[in-house]
């Protein structure tokens, strides 16, 4: 396979802004990618476009807006992985020499369409039909969990206490403000033992990359170049028919164990990582399936600091889906464009000092008896 490098990323501001059409959100985050990139447009060959519920052809609509017509262009949907879901199909079509140049995008715009509560669910399955939502499901793991690991709701709380004061230095995050333990746990209950601010916000946001093969990265480059070192997308494998709760951690596990070995790299050898923290017990979770401890000890990160600016594993610098926000088609690519600012360090006052790797995990979505629709896990390197 070819090398892959990022050569540009860019972003809008995370929150809601019903006034911007999904088409208008890409398009201010695709061209921000290609002049950080600092190429021509028409140098692109090819785009993919992540969304969840932006309706017919949003690729299209979105890169007419800055006149990029008549390439290929794919809308791509794996749930909250739809974004990373993008940057693994343009990742791939460059690493496999179809093409040279591809644009990787990111849009949703959930406030049009939601007044706020949970994203809606397919009805067809039995446990939504029963009245289950992602808060409700990701109560019940956090329940398990901490039956079975003797976690406090207290330290539940921490993760979000950690998240707010990341996001208060990121100037695009939707949660700026910091909070307490306190305020955590006085805060609505939505699913017990998760109250409201130990759930993701709904908001609007768009990111996009440029990507180019190794082959024209020296000719191309404006700024420092970054490495895709590996890539890995996979599905969820069926777990018990029986097990309601069913956990994420053996899909991030492999796809994870499929990216490391891609990258020639280990846990160890992370710096900075981005993951998928729609809930507060999601970051203990993953960060043992990523390797970064063994299980059940997530917990003891938190409470250590570990994880948190001036660690030894930063984990949601930019605050994450809890305070970063979660526009669930470009969550994947705010989280690369996160890391790629880390990596050259121009990630401002809450840059991880020295970072040199860092890995970007994304998960969508849950399907009964599944461990998740969609899992994307990427590292990047200088």
């Amino acid at each position: 396979m070819k090398d892959v490098y990022i050569l540009g990323v860019g972003t809008t501001a995370c929150g809601k802004f019903p006034e911007k059409g999904a088409h208008i959100l890409g398009r201010e985050a695709a061209w921000a990618a290609i002049k950080d990139a600092g190429i021509h447009p028409r140098k692109i060959e090819i785009a993919f476009c992540g969304h969840v519920y932006q309706g017919m052809g949003v690729g299209q609509r979105t890169l007419k807006e800055i006149g990029l017509v008549g390439q290929p262009t794919v809308n791509v949907e794996g749930a909250c992985g739809s974004g990373t879901l993008a940057f693994w199909e343009a990742w791939r079509t460059i690493a496999y020499g179809q093409y040279d140049v591809a644009l990787a995008l990111g849009v949703e715009n959930l406030s049009r369409i939601l007044s706020g509560g949970p994203l809606p669910l397919e009805e067809d399955d039995i446990e939504v039909f029963m009245g289950m939502g992602m808060p409700s499901l990701y109560a019940m793991r956090a329940k398990r969990y901490m039956e079975e690991y003797g976690v406090t709701a207290e330290q539940l709380a921490k993760v979000v206490v950690k998240s707010r004061k990341h996001a208060a230095l990121n100037p695009i995050a939707q949660f700026r403000k910091e909070t307490t333990i306190e305020g955590v746990l006085k805060s609505p209950m939505i699913a017990d033992p998760l109250t409201r601010d130990q759930c993701c916000p709904v908001g609007d946001a768009s990111a996009a990359a440029v990507l180019c093969s190794g082959e024209l990265v020296d000719k191309l480059a404006t700024k420092k170049p970054i490495k895709v070192l590996g890539c890995v997308a996979q599905s969820g494998k069926y777990t018990s028919p029986t097990k309601l709760t069913c956990d994420p951690s053996e899909n991030v596990s492999r796809t994870s164990g499929m990216a490391y070995e891609m990258a020639g790299l280990g846990p160890e050898d992370m710096d900075v990582a981005e993951i998928h923290d729609a809930f507060s017990i999601a970051e203990m979770i993953v960060c043992e399936a990523l390797g970064f401890c063994e299980k059940g000890a997530g917990a003891r990160l938190i409470d250590e600091e570990r994880t948190s600016l001036g660690g030894d594993i930063v984990v949601n610098p930019s605050g994450g889906l809890l305070s970063r926000g979660h526009p669930v088609g470009a969550t994947g690519l705010l989280q690369t464009a996160e890391i790629v600012w880390h990596l050259r360090g121009e990630a401002g006052k809450r840059q991880v000092e020295g970072a040199k790797v860092g890995i970007i995990e994304t998960m969508g979505g849950a399907q009964p008896a599944m461990d998740g629709v969609t899992c994307v896990v990427s590292i990047l390197g200088v």
